[in-house]
């Protein structure tokens, strides 16, 4: 029976290692999924953002609106809020299943309704996992 153990322990250590559940690439594709979101903002392109955003989306303001897909694509692609800047800092990205959760902060300069005005905000969004893609399902944006 000794000899059976240290057999075990002896060849576990030649196999090779369980890999972990979330792997590099799946974090590099939603950090991609953020910044094709961002530069699509920045366009205002339509069928980007249309290829981008899930059907179900949740998209929370730190005022407290929250807009569906149609809204958050009208809002940006019709020109309403036109982007000059933005960036995004402090990113960390984890994976869980088919879902992400990533978070930044979001800093922009913009104009929205011929107004100008500036935002540094802290995001929350869920990726989802569609097919070969990441949509995004919700995001919450919170006063810092």
């Amino acid at each position: 029976m000794a000899v059976a153990g240290a057999f075990v322990l002896t060849t576990s250590s030649l196999l090779p290692a369980r890999r972990p559940v979330s792997q590099p690439s799946d974090e590099a594709a939603v950090n991609q999924a953020v910044e094709t979101l961002r530069k699509a903002m920045l366009a205002g392109d339509r069928a980007q953002l249309e290829a981008l955003v899930a059907d179900q989306l949740s998209y929370g303001h730190s005022g407290g609106a929250v807009e569906t897909k149609a809204q958050f694509i009208d809002v940006i692609a019709s020109r309403k809020t036109v982007y000059k800047t933005i960036t995004l800092s402090d990113a960390t990205v984890t994976v869980a299943g088919t879902n992400a959760i990533a978070r930044h902060t979001f800093a922009a300069e913009f104009e929205s309704e011929g107004k100008p005005g500036t935002a540094r905000i802290g995001v929350l969004q869920v990726w989802q996992k569609q097919g070969t893609s990441r949509k995004l399902l919700a995001r919450q944006a919170f006063k810092t």
